[in-house]
């Protein structure tokens, strides 16, 4: 299974990368994806940090670790310099903490991130169908959460992004052991979410593409 919506404790999570690499991997995880919260004073940091891991991929063979950012609560006028910023920094993975419903993200935020052409918009909350056919046009993946309370636009989400034609992914947006979830219990979450099995299947399609253009990139 492919995931590239976690946190360590380099941000609000409870695990170092690598500890959170095993427990991935214990857990079916073939691709994981470290994506800690950051805005203008640590991404740097975090870019840095996570990038030491690739160079000792060789000794994490079991699983392919991507090192990326989610771009939180930053102001939506910053949003597309902080994008480009993270990927001239080495991220191979830039998220942006959407408009979700259960915290006071800026107005504004989620059409910043889809203009920027970040990689995924996560939790986007009560999106417009505006934006959801941005993201079409821009290629950005919306995201289908695991999340508790993040996930309760889920369906809407599903929604637009079904009648439009705009790609999603699923993620987990672990912080903690107890949320990384075994491939069964994630095709729970999409199907809850009002979508088929065969949506699940696409999801992870979307991710492993993403992955692959990411990892080629540098």
């Amino acid at each position: 299974m492919i995931d590239l919506h976690t946190h360590t404790f380099f941000s609000d999570g409870e695990l170092a990368p690598s500890e959170l690499a095993r427990r991935a991997f214990l857990k079916g995880y073939k691709v994981l994806g470290i994506s800690d919260h950051a805005d203008p004073s640590n991404i740097e940091f975090l870019i840095s940090a996570l990038l030491k891991l690739l160079e000792k991929a060789k000794y994490y063979e079991h699983i392919t670790i991507v090192p990326g950012v989610e771009l939180t609560h930053v102001p939506k006028g910053l949003i597309k310099e902080m994008t480009r910023r993270a990927r001239n920094l080495g991220a191979r993975l830039v998220v942006v903490h959407g408009e979700t419903i259960v915290e006071p993200v800026e107005e504004g935020t989620n059409r910043a991130a889809i203009e920027a052409g970040v990689d995924i918009l996560a939790h986007p909350g009560l999106i417009t169908e505006e934006d959801v056919l941005l993201a079409k046009k821009k290629n950005v993946l919306l995201e289908i959460t695991a999340k508790r309370g993040h996930s309760l636009s889920n369906g809407h989400v599903a929604r637009l992004a079904k009648k439009i034609g705009a790609k999603l992914i699923y993620s987990t947006d672990a912080h903690a052991p107890a949320d990384l979830l075994p491939e069964e219990m994630a095709r729970r979450v999409v199907e809850g979410a009002g979508l088929l099995p065969k949506d699940f299947s696409t999801m992870q399609k979307n991710a492993r593409e993403l992955v692959r253009k990411a990892m080629e990139a540098k």
